[in-house]
């Protein structure tokens, strides 16, 4: 299986427009992030969890020529908003597998009803196919995925777990059934925002403290802002299993 890092920025990205805050300002091509999203590879299967507003971008940058399917973890706009984009995906493949929670079916729906309603239909736009993800496991392919369901402040989010590897993004509470479905996973992709607590995030401390109780083989940390700081300091300052993701990252599990 192979992962590759499309996007490991948080909703404004870094650089943010107009900052001129040192990150920002960074010439470490690590410290540039898209918005968060990764692409998921196994024998013919291609995937992809969440499509934000730099999507065309990452699947130039990747040489993405196919997809099997989106997998939404929630409705924010830094996670959906490149859906129109998978339209030469579409143009190639027919109707393009989109799987998400019914509350984020809905709200795609609204945010993209020329892309969903069958009523005069635009010639030029994509058509999807609908699947509902409840809480439970459902097939990839020919995997089988387990969601992870947690809290973002108050809004349901899902994470994913594909065999040995997990992915969670956009989390500050797991409940401690949630946490054992990622008893024993090899690695783990966790959303850590900044140093300072955060009502919707992950902290860094609250990030490394998750990570110590699953004690996965290794983690990569994930959905960073400016305000962590720089790349370079920051994973010199991790544990030795622990590493800051970057955009286009690939790694193989």
């Amino acid at each position: 299986m192979e992962i590759i890092f499309l996007g490991t920025g948080t909703s404004q990205g870094i650089p943010i427009i107009g900052s001129d805050h040192p990150v920002c300002l960074s010439n470490d091509p690590r410290d540039k992030r898209l918005r968060v999203s990764v692409l998921i590879s196994w024998g013919p299967y291609r995937y992809v969890i969440d499509c934000g507003p730099d999507f065309r971008q990452q699947m130039l940058s990747n040489n993405v020529s196919k997809i099997d399917g989106i997998v939404f973890t929630h409705e924010h706009a830094d996670h959906i908003m490149g859906l129109d984009d998978i339209r030469p995906f579409f143009f190639r493949q027919g109707d393009i597998p989109v799987y998400a929670h019914k509350r984020v079916l809905q709200s795609l729906r609204i945010k993209f009803d020329y892309i969903f309603s069958s009523e005069n239909k635009y010639p030029g736009a994509p058509s999807v196919i609908e699947h509902e993800i409840k809480n439970e496991p459902f097939l990839l392919g020919n995997l089988n995925i387990t969601p992870i369901n947690t809290l973002h402040n108050r809004l349901q989010v899902f994470g994913f777990r594909f065999k040995d590897f997990a992915y969670l993004t956009d989390v500050k509470t797991v409940e401690p059934e949630e946490r054992e479905k990622l008893k024993e996973v090899k690695v783990l992709v966790i959303n850590a925002l900044r140093i300072e607590p955060h009502h919707s995030h992950f902290n860094l401390e609250e990030a490394l403290a998750f990570i110590a109780e699953i004690k996965p083989e290794k983690a990569y940390l994930t959905h960073i802002s400016h305000m962590l700081g720089f790349h370079a300091e920051v994973e010199g300052k991790l544990p030795k299993n622990v590493f800051l993701a970057y955009d286009n990252l690939k790694i193989n599990i």
